[in-house]
């Protein structure tokens, strides 16, 4: 047996939802006549407040896309130096739109008004004009740690005090609601910008939906045919992300309880130095040798996983992740420690 622990991006579409692509009803998206592309747009921004939305190929798109709606060359964006519109989206900041970073160093990757504040650039020819604050939900180098709705209200005023705009990456942001309790509903009286991933956690094969105002929104549209993102009968993609809405939110408390799981063999093994506290579906641990030779080891047992750091592992919990597996791994785990 196999258990693949990579990444919850590895999940294939379930019969149920491929039932739904295989029956959507599509047309041109660019021309705006995907009857099921602009079912899945009005649904997500409905389940979070929001105005409207806009359905692309992928996280890093909707994230480049809210980027670009909120800021003007020359201007400065705060973020977490682990976050992911930083780390891993090709320098597209800079690239796309011509803006600066401003990096904090939060506890686990969660930013506070209060770290924010004496960062935001007072006017003044010499510095670039603060404009945008950026939040990932859950934040993935933090081991998928949660912001609370209670973390997000003072940073939305303090945003709205100073003028500028908070958009979120909401990667894993249903995992996130999962472990919190908070209600989707709620996010859109914060942010100005949303982005919705539909193929982790929630199994879709493609795409993310940046959410926001109508104006944003038609703006949004001409950055995404800027950037190659304009797609014609999209619907068939669009349809899985409406049954993953329908569907998959409410199971994803099955992959945090398997985290648990494995995070309590994790405890028990002699190789792995350090958990870090388990709040979703993301097990990242640090290991005695090096995590290059601690993956090998797991392969050899069939457990794969990747490292985010010399010395760190991450595990993530997904659809295709069965009981039975589970009971695979932690024996294997099991193996690995003798």
């Amino acid at each position: 047996m196999t258990v693949d622990l990579r990444s919850d991006t590895v999940t294939k579409p379930t019969p149920g939802m491929l039932d739904a692509m295989f029956s959507a009803k599509v047309g041109d998206d660019v021309f705006g006549e995907d009857e099921t592309v602009n079912e899945l747009e009005q649904k997500a921004a409905a389940i979070f407040g929001m105005e409207a939305g806009i359905f692309c190929p992928s996280g890093t798109m909707t994230n480049q896309i809210g980027i670009k709606c909120f800021t003007q060359p020359l201007d400065e964006l705060i973020t977490d130096q682990t976050s992911h519109v930083y780390r891993y989206e090709g320098g597209g900041i800079a690239f796309n739109s011509s803006v600066s970073t401003r990096l904090l160093n939060g506890p686990r990757g969660i930013i506070t008004a209060e770290m924010i504040a004496p960062e935001i650039n007072v006017i003044n020819d010499h510095y670039p004009r603060t404009s945008l604050v950026v939040l990932e939900n859950t934040v993935n180098r933090g081991g998928g740690c949660c912001y609370t709705l209670e973390h997000i209200k003072p940073i939305a005023a303090l945003c709205k005090a100073k003028g500028l705009k908070l958009h979120l990456d909401g990667a894993r942001i249903f995992n996130a609601l999962t472990s919190t309790g908070d209600k989707a509903s709620d996010y859109g009286r914060y942010f100005d910008g949303i982005s919705v991933c539909l193929s982790k956690g929630l199994g879709a094969p493609v795409g993310s939906v940046f959410l926001a105002d109508k104006e944003t929104i038609k703006y949004a549209r001409r950055v995404r045919k800027v950037l190659g993102g304009g797609m014609r009968q999209a619907g068939f993609l669009a349809a899985a992300g409406i049954y993953a809405l329908d569907h998959h939110v409410e199971r994803l408390k099955i992959d945090h309880a398997h985290a648990q799981i494995l995070a309590g063999e994790l405890a028990k093994c002699s190789w792995v130095s350090n958990i870090l506290p388990v709040e979703t579906n993301l097990v990242s641990f640090d290991t005695v040798e090096p995590a290059a030779a601690v993956l090998k080891k797991l392969a050899d047992h069939g457990i794969e996983a990747l490292s985010t750091a010399p010395n760190r592992i991450r595990f993530v919990l997904h659809l295709d992740v069965h009981p039975d597996q589970i009971e695979y791994a932690v024996k294997a785990l099991e193996k690995v420690d003798s």
